[in-house]
């Protein structure tokens, strides 16, 4: 993450320069100050008083200028780099695969991209404006109290002592509330993730009538954050009356020590003087006291941060990978298995089978399975354990990722549509293709009566996640959204579950018709959506247990016998 702050060296360099002249004008106010002072005492004339007053004036307005520059500066940097921030986390989980995903958790991964970041903003703009600035106060009031203090040697190790002071309380308090700033950030996850899940889920909650539990769910989640927040800032709040109490004490000790050794107005000006550039160095440690409050959280979320930007991404392309270019689409598994993570249990065992353009591939099997662990090897949403997949005898791997899914038109199981348009929706792999491919995805997908019947047609509106529309229409509005999309493999994940016998005979139809020269897979629940199909493989506890056509699989796959017995009457199986 460091990387990001390197193009913004030269800002840091111009916002150092300005805070030494602001340090140096600062600085040298109570000088002027004890001068003037001197001056009135002895009576000099009005001329020397509005000089000393003119200096005085023109090193505020110096002070102000440079403060504004810097304040701008920060705001550039801090808001620059929280972008650039964003772009990569963003960019990174965008490369995720389902594993990384998982490993984080989505409510983390938001969190992260927008909660912890801001953390880092903030901390950024306090660092240029106060951490830079008061090191350079703070060594400079030392320097000019030690001048100032003819006499009066005694309060330079008053000042050394109550530095002292407000470094020790610091870092005790520090050491109290790291632990707990680590898990405020954790707590916050946890609370988008209930509330993420609350949300989504409503007509969940609202069908089982679990509003009261959802509400305790999130309430012991809220006021865990609460009482972890309450705890930190009561632990943070202690420290600023130490550094009045100090900031006072220095002030008296200061004036006591110069009532007894005030000789002449020159020692009373140093005095003075005195007084002013201690109370700068309390200040300077007080300054840099406010950003050691947002420091522990800062460094938390950066920490975070880092945790996805080096995270290693699981499917990537390998050294010498091509692109994957004017592909036939013949697939072939050699004996694949695949296992989850960590898991020791093999989910898909020993598969082996090869589907070949112009085919219809159907995948069938009990709930659980791997109907779709085993097509989303094909896009290297996961990669295989052992064994290989290959397209166009190449092994997937070997291709690069983009260029792969780019010859791959997948509907997964679960349908999501993008906040937009119909036609936004459909598409969404070309944004400026043509209307007629756009029709014709949505005939194949026997999408356009719906479409047409609305009184916008394909510029009606969808909500985010599609909730505005059926779950047959969403689920024809993404297959639509495939079809449009050129490419010579397309897989279909339980992708006409929804959709009635009617449209789903219609559509299966529309498919052999228009993509007779695509390899087509297939998962299904239903016998009668793949009946028809060239192969079809049947799935057991993650083996392979049939290979072959309807009429095949009824006589040799007891498995696929009793599924097909299950849904079917013996005068549709006698019919098919």
């Amino acid at each position: 993450m460091l990387k990001i702050y390197k193009k913004y060296i030269p800002h840091f360099l111009v916002c150092f320069v300005l805070l030494f002249v602001e340090a140096y004008a600062d600085l040298a106010m109570p000088e002027y100050m004890a001068d003037m002072m001197t001056k009135v005492v002895e009576g000099a004339g009005t001329w020397d008083i509005l000089k000393i007053g003119g200096i005085m004036l023109a090193y505020a307005a110096l002070v102000t200028l440079c403060s504004v520059v810097v304040g701008y500066i920060a705001s550039v940097v801090g808001s620059g780099s929280s972008k650039l921030i964003r772009e990569k986390l963003f960019s990174k989980v965008s490369d995720f695969s389902a594993a990384e995903i998982d490993k984080f958790g989505v409510s983390s991964l938001i969190t992260r991209s927008t909660n912890d970041v801001t953390q880092v903003q903030i901390f950024t703009i306090m660092l240029i404006r106060i951490v830079m600035y008061a090191p350079i106060l703070a060594i400079g009031g030392i320097i000019k109290a030690v001048a100032n203090s003819a006499g009066m040697s005694v309060l330079v190790w008053v000042i050394v002592a109550a530095v002292a002071a407000i470094v020790c309380t610091l870092a005790v308090l520090m050491l109290v509330v790291q632990p707990k700033f680590t898990g405020l950030q954790k707590i916050i996850d946890k609370l988008n993730l209930v509330a993420r899940e609350s949300l989504s889920g409503m007509l969940v909650v609202r069908a089982f009538g679990t509003r009261e539990y959802e509400e305790a769910r999130f309430d012991k989640v809220n006021d865990e954050l609460k009482r972890t927040q309450l705890f930190v800032n009561r632990i943070m709040g202690l420290f600023m009356p130490v550094v009045i109490v100090v900031m006072n004490g220095v002030s008296i000790a200061v004036t006591w020590v110069a009532a007894y050794r005030a000789s002449d107005i020159d020692m009373v000006t140093s005095m003075m003087a005195f007084v002013q550039y201690a109370v700068q160095i309390i200040m300077a440690f007080m300054m840099v006291t406010m950003v050691f409050v947002l420091m522990p959280r800062a460094v938390v979320s950066m920490r975070r941060i880092n945790e996805v930007l080096k995270s290693d991404i699981a499917i990537k392309d390998r050294e010498g990978a091509v692109k994957a270019e004017n592909l036939k689409g013949e697939l072939k598994f050699d004996n694949v298995s695949f296992r989850y993570g960590d898991s020791e249990e093999n989910v898909l065992k020993d598969i082996s089978f090869t589907a070949a353009p112009g085919e219809v591939t159907a995948v069938i099997g009990a709930t659980g399975s791997g109907k779709s662990t085993l097509v989303k090897l094909i896009a290297r949403l996961y990669d295989v354990s052992e064994g290989s997949v290959t397209i166009d005898g190449k092994d997937v791997r070997d291709y690069t990722v983009e260029s792969l899914r780019d010859s791959i038109s997948f509907v997964p199981q679960k349908n999501v549509l993008l906040r937009g348009t119909i036609e936004s929706n459909i598409k969404y792999d070309e944004p400026e293709g043509g209307e007629e491919e756009m029709q014709r995805a949505a005939s194949i997908a026997q999408a356009s009566e719906f479409i047409d019947s609305k009184p916008d047609g394909y510029e009606s509106e969808i909500s985010q996640g599609g909730t505005n529309v059926s779950g047959g229409q969403k689920q024809r509005i993404a297959i639509a959204r495939a079809l449009f999309k050129k490419a010579p493999v397309y897989v279909f994940d339980d992708s006409f579950s929804a959709l009635d016998f009617k449209t789903d005979a219609a559509l299966r139809g529309a498919l052999k018709d228009n993509l007779s020269d695509k390899n087509i897979i297939i998962v299904a629940q239903r016998v009668g959506s793949i009946m028809n199909a060239d192969r079809i493989l049947v799935l057991d506890e993650g083996k392979l247990v049939g290979n072959g056509t309807h009429a095949d699989l009824m006589k040799s796959c007891p498995v696929y016998s009793e599924i097909a017995h299950s849904q079917l009457s013996k005068e549709e199986l006698a019919n098919a």
